[in-house]
């Protein structure tokens, strides 16, 4: 089944299946992101617990595995495709920009004097949507 590519919200296969073609990867896209983001901690608490004690190398060590097993649960999961060089190449470079895009509401949040909840709240509102709406419309088209 082919899935909607959400930049024109027109499904392939016709708008009876719409809302389940919008709510199957997107459900498996969040899932998997909230397991992505238990490894990640899970990782980082180790890496400092055990390896060494500098939170930059723990967090970025956690940030690369955590992006690999979002890559093939994704892959394989979330949109149902099968693992690629290209797809893969593409999915590092959604990540890179959700990455970006993390630091650049933050610090927006920052700049303006908010609280940092709310900039993490907002990261946590903007990034993976895009980063959804990226995967779908470009990651495995």
């Amino acid at each position: 089944m082919e899935y909607l590519c959400f930049a024109c919200l027109k499904p392939i296969m016709g708008p009876d299946l719409m809302p389940v073609m919008l709510t199957r990867p997107v459900v498996r896209f969040a899932l998997t992101g909230l397991l992505v983001t238990g490894l990640h901690a899970l990782v980082a608490v180790a890496f400092m617990s055990f390896i060494a004690g500098s939170p930059p190398l723990a967090n970025g060590t956690a940030f690369l595995m955590a992006t690999v097993v979002s890559y093939l649960v994704n892959t394989r999961w979330s949109f149902s495709k099968p693992l690629h060089g290209r797809n893969m190449l593409r999915f590092c470079l959604v990540s890179l920009v959700g990455l970006s895009l993390s630091v650049a509401v933050a610090s927006a949040g920052q700049h303006y004097g908010l609280h940092y909840w709310y900039g993490i709240l907002a990261v946590v509102c903007v990034v993976p949507p895009v980063t959804f709406l990226l995967h779908s419309c470009w990651t495995y088209r």
